[in-house]
């Protein structure tokens, strides 16, 4: 499909859509005027179309600084009369928390969408959470899509919900829901012509301290004003079609489901005939009690299917209990699923059958050949890309300290949030430590203070600009000691290559001030800054070992771009001479570059791979590795 489809499909059109696209075309339905993100898997998709289409849709679009940023920017849009739109992944919205709790007591007067998506089994993430406990924690609604029509169409029935009742309204994904595809039936498109000189719509904000500025004494009323919008948000979710009950049968056992779990319970009934009824949470805060109970009503038995936490389940209970109802529940506290990760229909099977008895359980017979196969198959770790600036870094530092005399266990890495992560992984085994986004900074703080040990830090460029210039000043203002190593591969490359402030383009596309890393160093005090060239072995261990000698805080920024960026000029690859080769196998083992192997007791290069940087030019000591030409 052509992304400007999403602007230019008329209503009746259908298309097929991935889940994130979905929810750009429910953002442009709903005449969206302002929109800011920080890129985080799995919702990346739904800035890098924003970014693209933005301009044609009159929508302000940006890339934040953080997801905190991004929280205000849209806050402030909707308090100005504008729909505003934030999204982020879950544990971005640990970051905007502190922002988003109070729009819940500020409210809002245009229409606020906040999208988040959760990563359960966390494919890219550093914990598990569920983020429908922040719609209970702020008092505000949470709706919860289960395919691709439904995101298109709750993030645009969101914005009529947020008006409604005055209040941010929260989407929550997953994902598998962000990342499926399915056909989704084009709507209407609401107006959002520009009424100035820019391509979007600008509002206008009435004063009004006693709404949007939270001091105590208006912060109470603010509180009672939200308990009763929230009151009245539950009589809509009684009422609301996201909330319904799907017909199989007359059996005295039940389910009651929601978003991507509910696929794989729907499934599982389908394809095994069984005689289930299912309650369908679209609408998941506040709660559908009244109509829950009805539903209850018919049932001895009720299955609850949800990802990750018992959120619905405790709902469930409370409503049994409050209404001395006669009715079991099968869910994660009676051990039926489990309390952690994704699901799948084939666990969702095994839980039903649990009490149900309406399969044996049989396990997969392998044949010999099929078991060897097995075996054979090495694991892979992850890997960083052939070519990227990040390895030299990490070898250049091992080796630093190698020169130095320094221990390893004397050497505490504390890494970040990035692709550099991989760090972690042999020979380098450069990452020891790591919370969160600009964590690594903080952490060196805290190190240098507990320890004599010597602390190094990695930071990728964009997540310095998230949330490393905070912590920066704290170590430079409290005295302390350590390294930080800013590796500036000039791109947001682990969600997708999206800009940051350090580039000279914003994410609309358009030229930008490019923001200094070094001059920020600089202005917050440290003294020792260096920029170094990743790709030049000989300054990288060098700087390195004038940096872990150095009595305060030492900043490194490695500037080199990420290899997979569009439209850099291609090296030719090195050339590998095995008649020099001693064997020594520093570039396979050492440097660990995925463009070389050691196979069949030899050197093997792979030049598809391969992109010409060098690195292993340097660290072979026998003329094998050569510059190509």
């Amino acid at each position: 499909m052509n992304l400007k489809e999403l602007v230019t499909g008329k209503e009746g059109d259908k298309q097929f859509l991935l889940g994130n696209e979905a929810a750009v075309r429910g953002v442009i339905e709903a005449g969206l005027s302002v929109a800011a993100t920080y890129p985080g898997t799995p919702s990346s998709e739904i800035g890098n179309i924003l970014s693209f289409l933005a301009k044609d849709a009159n929508i302000y679009f940006e890339f934040s600084t953080n997801e905190k940023v991004a929280m205000e920017v849209a806050a402030t849009a909707a308090a100005s009369g504008l729909r505003s739109f934030t999204f982020m992944k879950h544990v971005g919205m640990n970051v905007a928390s502190d922002s988003f709790m109070t729009t819940a007591y500020t409210g809002v007067r245009g229409g606020m969408v906040i999208l988040i998506a959760d990563d359960p089994s966390m494919f890219s993430s550093q914990n598990e959470q569920d983020s429908r406990h922040y719609g209970h924690l702020a008092n505000l609604p949470v709706l919860e899509p289960s395919n691709c029509q439904e995101i298109k169409d709750m993030v645009k029935y969101g914005f009529e919900l947020s008006e409604k009742v005055q209040l941010p309204v929260i989407v929550r994904t997953t994902t598998r829901v962000s990342h499926m595809r399915g056909i989704v039936e084009f709507g209407e498109i609401k107006d959002n012509v520009s009424n100035d000189e820019t391509h979007w719509m600008k509002g206008n904000f009435k004063k009004d301290p006693s709404q949007f500025v939270p001091v105590p004494a208006y912060a109470q009323k603010m509180h009672i004003d939200l308990i009763e919008k929230i009151e009245d948000v539950k009589s809509l979710s009684n009422k609301s079609d996201f909330n319904n009950e799907i017909k199989f049968g007359d059996s005295k056992m039940g389910v009651i489901a929601s978003s991507s779990a509910f696929n794989y319970a729907h499934d599982v009934i389908l394809s095994n005939n069984l005689d289930i009824d299912i309650f369908k949470v679209g609408l998941s805060n506040p709660f559908p009690d009244t109509k829950l109970i009805k539903f209850l009503e018919s049932f001895d038995e009720v299955f609850v299917v949800e990802e990750v936490d018992p959120i619905i389940e405790k709902e469930v209970l409370m409503i049994i209990g409050q209404n001395n109802l006669n009715v079991k529940v099968h869910g994660k506290f009676d051990g039926t699923f489990p309390k952690y990760h994704e699901f799948n229909p084939d666990i969702v099977k095994e839980g039903f059958n649990k009490f149900l008895n309406f399969y044996e359980k049989e396990e997969p017979q392998l044949s010999e050949s099929l078991k060897k196969l097995i075996s054979e198959i090495p694991n892979r770790a992850p890997v960083l890309c052939a070519g990227c600036p990040h390895r030299a870094m990490y070898y250049g530092i091992n080796k630093a300290a190698e020169e130095l005399r320094i221990p390893t266990d004397d050497l505490i890495f504390a890494s970040d949030i990035g692709c550099y992560t991989l760090g972690l992984n042999p020979p380098y085994n450069a990452a020891d430590y790591l919370l969160s986004m600009g964590s690594s900074v903080g952490d060196g703080c805290g190190f240098s203070i507990a320890t004599n040990q010597h602390v190094v830090g990695f930071i990728g460029d964009s997540t310095f600009f998230h949330s490393g210039v905070s912590p920066l000043i704290n170590a430079v203002h409290n005295k302390q000691k350590f390294v930080l190593t800013v590796l500036d591969n000039r791109i947001t490359a682990m969600t997708g290559g999206q800009p940051n402030p350090g580039m000279p383009v914003d994410g609309m596309g358009d030229e930008a001030p490019e923001i200094s890393i070094r001059k920020i160093a600089n202005a917050v005090g440290v003294k020792f800054v260096r920029v170094v060239n990743p790709l030049n072995l000989e300054q990288v261990i060098k700087t390195y070992k004038e940096a872990l000698e150095f009595d305060g805080v030492a900043v490194i920024i490695a500037k080199s771009p990420c290899t997979l960026i569009k439209g850099l000029p291609k090296k030719p690859p090195v050339n590998f001479d095995e008649s020099k080769c001693q064997k020594c196998k520093k570039c396979s083992n050492d440097l660990a570059c995925s463009a070389i192997s050691f196979k069949d007791n030899k050197i093997v290069v792979d030049k598809s791979m391969c992109n010409g940087c060098n690195i292993c030019v340097q660290v072979c000591k026998y003329g094998a590795l050569t510059e190509g030409r």
